[in-house]
């Protein structure tokens, strides 16, 4: 009976905790990484189909099974909202493995070896992830990995309980579990709480933050275009200022949607744009002699300062450095000395101006 409860236990909260990262992609709620889920997708399929080949009818086959599917299904919403970039090195690495992995049981019908080849590549397969999470906790603050942490708890038990001489999944399930609870301690790190992610202000482990008393880094104020955003601390030049986040839309879904706000989707690739966020950077003005500038990288959007910028002082973005063919154009009323009157495509810029802005790192890759 208790092997059972544990058994249901660790169903429903890989079920739970897939369904909750899928509404975080919705949401744009999280950032994931998907190189790595493309891996874990690969992992758990393998697992799924070696356990199955070793321990044949046994009850733990429907987790397996369950999360290699519900795996692949997120993976493909994912990458859907994501553009294609070139896989890294450790991203490489684990992909290897994976497909040695298959190999090994396809060719040799070793599940063992095959087994022990995924064993290998996800902790790998966690690195981009986990240097996401660094980079920024914001990106991977989801309840979907307690909920991971807890059923890979059951599954444990539940192999544990009710294995004999065959323990081979013991060091997959293990080190799934060191992944997954890592994550979770990462991603609610900000009170050393982890019950944090599931949204809870306290828990059993809550330590209380020190009230730092940081200033505002922003204000909203207005000028003569309407609402604008002024700095509330002083920004260094290079320094970060505010990670621009929006939902992903593809370009034919723009006409609808752009009216009366068109200069809140930014372009991020050929085809696609990042739609408002509802956030301070829905709010950032364009202008012609910018202060910041967006650049983009393998965890997000980012606008940086390209000068110092001193508190009060608005912050400004050339809103040209982004786009590309685009139909779309603006009158400019930045009033800046070398205002251009007209906000258009980043091709149509002066030369001197496009070669500054690639010097500054301000040219997103599909504009080189």
């Amino acid at each position: 009976m208790i092997l059972q409860s544990w058994w249901y236990v660790a169903i429903i909260c890989n079920i739970a905790a897939y369904i909750f990262y899928w509404l975080g992609i919705r949401r744009q709620l999280v950032r994931p990484n998907r190189s790595s889920w493309l891996i874990w997708s690969a992992a758990t399929a393998i697992e799924a189909m070696t356990y199955q080949a070793v321990n044949h009818g046994a009850a733990q086959n429907i987790i397996f099974a369950i999360s290699a599917l519900a795996c692949i299904l997120v993976t493909l919403a994912v990458w859907r909202q994501s553009a294609w970039e070139p896989p890294t090195r450790t991203e490489s690495v684990c992909m290897g493995l994976s497909l040695a992995a298959l190999v090994v049981w396809g060719v040799f019908q070793s599940a063992f070896w095959a087994h022990m080849l995924v064993v290998v590549a996800i902790p790998i397969s966690f690195v981009p992830t986990w240097a996401s999470v660094m980079a920024d906790r914001e990106h991977e603050r989801s309840p979907a990995w307690g909920l991971w942490t807890i059923g890979d708890l059951a599954t444990l038990f539940v192999i544990i309980a009710g294995l004999q001489d065959e323990r081979s999944e013991i060091p997959y399930i293990f080190v799934e579990l060191v992944c997954h609870a890592s994550m979770w301690f990462m991603v609610g790190l900000a009170t050393i709480n982890p019950f944090r992610s599931f949204g809870f202000a306290r828990g059993p482990f809550f330590i209380r933050e020190i009230d730092r008393g940081e200033p505002r880094i922003f204000a909203i104020g207005e000028n003569h275009l309407g609402k604008a955003v002024f700095a509330g601390v002083p920004f260094a030049t290079g320094g970060r200022i505010v990670e621009f986040k929006g939902p992903r839309l593809h370009k034919r879904m723009l006409p609808d949607l752009i009216a009366g706000q068109a200069d809140r989707f930014v372009q991020i690739d050929e085809d696609h744009y990042m739609g408002p966020s509802g956030g301070v950077d829905d709010l950032i003005n364009h202008s012609c002699d910018p202060n910041a500038g967006l650049r983009f990288c393998e965890h997000g959007i980012f606008l940086h300062a390209i000068r110092d910028i001193a508190p009060g002082e608005e912050i400004t973005w050339d809103y040209s450095t982004t786009l590309y063919e685009s139909r779309w154009q603006m009158e400019c009323q930045c009033r800046s000395i070398t205002c251009r009157g007209v906000v258009g495509d980043f091709s149509d810029l002066a030369e001197d101006i496009r070669e500054r802005y690639r010097t500054l790192g301000l040219v997103p890759p599909y504009l080189h």
